[in-house]
């Protein structure tokens, strides 16, 4: 009998022992775990980074610091020049085609086998915060999947929707001025005071403040540099010498008449807004970047920054030599600002002319976190990149289906069929668009001004059975 007490107590030291080392294990391995942050941008032009080179007008010390420690890709593209539709495909690594989007008004993320980024992060006890601008389609309210709170975040402050007033955002002026409103904070609307892209600064470091001794994800989605860019401070337009434009009141009054006032081209100060609301963006995006620094996690975050689509005209976004912008399917309405910042990379300072996609975030942060990759993402994994490996895209196709142009690149080669004019009698028509089918090769002519079609007939009709083999896979992906 005193033997096997002796044993009992031997036996469970070890099983203590064992259990202590596991915990201790799981603990280290919580702790090891890479911070995610994805910070988008709303509307900016592909050029207006000053990193790029591209536009001597822009200051962007902060984004470039991400692109310093990162790789900056040249070739990065949104699933869609809208960012109702591009979101989704961002969120899920799976074209938002497959959920039935191809436009605005679409039911959203309304297909739950189609995980999100929050969600993936979430399985892998991830602490998830969501700040700023969702817009996914009908389903936005509280009580649908599309609500943040509803696809894997644990905390939400921002709002729904494509616009938002930058400095107004109460109740009582919600049916007077022009998008005004309260603030969703979690799933209640909040009467706040603030400029938002101050609001969603301080919002995201006190997220990464309360969860720095934790693995955490945070995605804050920056309405800026979205219109209505001249709504500013008060201090800035001052400093500035900008000339204040009054809001457009919710009554009888014409929008598009009040739009023409500082709509490009019509206002001389209209790039100048436009360069405030980025400056804003960047300063924010700089105070997050030292709160990680003096939190001492800097070294073990992820950072990753990308635009929601291509830069608008409209609003005096410079998309470079690249042709057309928002809602169309040339380059400049699907090249987006694209960087990724890995603490372990080997190869800092990186340009990278990979062709990728937002599509390549889930998977890739997946990677990167130790989180399992969702089994029907279109994406691919771009984590190699950081140990220094080379990607190859030249065999890659990337897709783009909406009511009015479709397209596919696969290598240098693109091709465009131009169904409709996206922009037909809106504001945001800078661009020609013709009927046709059209043939380009981006290596030489990125501006998309040669059509090589009739040179290249067998090119062309190569990718065309390409694109409309996958448009049927997709249709079936729908079932």
């Amino acid at each position: 009998m005193f033997k096997a007490k002796g044993f009992k107590k031997v036996l469970m030291k070890k099983i203590l022992a064992i259990l202590l080392l596991l915990t201790c294990s799981i603990f280290a391995a919580e702790k090891d775990k890479l911070n995610v942050i994805v910070i988008m941008a709303d509307d900016l032009g592909y050029a207006d980074l000053s990193c790029t080179g591209l536009a001597d007008d822009v200051q962007t010390p902060n984004i470039d610091r991400i692109a310093k420690k990162g790789i900056r890709f040249t070739n990065g593209y949104a699933t869609s020049p809208i960012c109702n539709a591009s979101r989704i495909g961002l969120a899920t690594g799976a074209y938002q085609q497959r959920q039935g989007i191809y436009w605005y008004q679409g039911k959203g993320l309304d297909v739950p086998k189609f995980n999100t980024i929050g969600e993936s992060l979430k399985a892998n006890a991830y602490k998830t915060g969501y700040v700023g601008k969702f817009h996914h389609g009908r389903n936005d309210q509280p009580k649908h999947r599309g609500f943040p709170l509803n696809h894997g975040y644990d905390s939400f402050y921002g709002f729904s929707g494509g616009t938002k007033h930058y400095l107004i955002h109460n109740k009582a002026s919600e049916k007077k001025i022009y998008r005004a409103g309260p603030m969703y904070v979690q799933d209640k609307h909040v009467d706040v005071e603030g400029f938002t892209t101050e609001l969603f600064g301080e919002q995201g470091r006190g997220f990464v403040r309360k969860h720095k001794d934790e693995p955490f994800h945070l995605f804050l989605s920056f309405n800026a540099v979205h219109h209505y860019i001249n709504q500013l401070p008060k201090s800035y337009l001052k400093e500035k010498n900008l000339k204040p434009i009054p809001d457009f009141k919710n009554t009888s009054e014409d929008k598009l008449k009040w739009r023409e006032e500082f709509d490009f081209p019509n206002h001389p100060q209209g790039r100048q807004y436009y360069l405030g609301q980025l400056y804003y963006l960047d300063r924010e995006i700089g105070l997050l970047l030292d709160e990680l620094e003096t939190l001492k996690i800097a070294d073990k975050t992820i950072i990753v920054f990308i635009g929601d689509n291509g830069g608008c005209l409209t609003i005096y976004a410079n998309n470079g030599v690249l042709k057309g912008g928002k809602r169309t399917s040339f380059e400049g309405g699907l090249r987006v600002p694209m960087i990724i910042s890995h603490p372990d990379i080997k190869t800092a300072n990186m340009v990278s002319n990979a062709m990728v996609s937002a599509l390549d975030l889930h998977p890739t942060i997946c990677a990167m976190t130790g989180s399992e990759i969702p089994k029907n993402v279109d994406g691919i994994n771009l984590s190699p990149m950081f140990n220094g490996e080379q990607l190859d895209t030249e065999r890659r196709a990337l897709y783009w289906d909406t009511p009015y142009q479709k397209a596919i690149r696969k290598g240098k080669w693109k091709l465009l069929i131009n169904e409709r004019d996206p922009s037909a009698g809106k504001p945001e028509k800078r661009v020609e668009v013709l009927k046709g089918t059209f043939l380009y090769d981006l290596e030489e002519d990125p501006g998309e001004s040669k059509d090589l079609s009739s040179g290249y007939p067998e090119i062309k009709q190569d990718l065309l059975k390409d694109l409309q083999k996958w448009q049927t896979e997709v249709k079936k992906s729908q079932k």
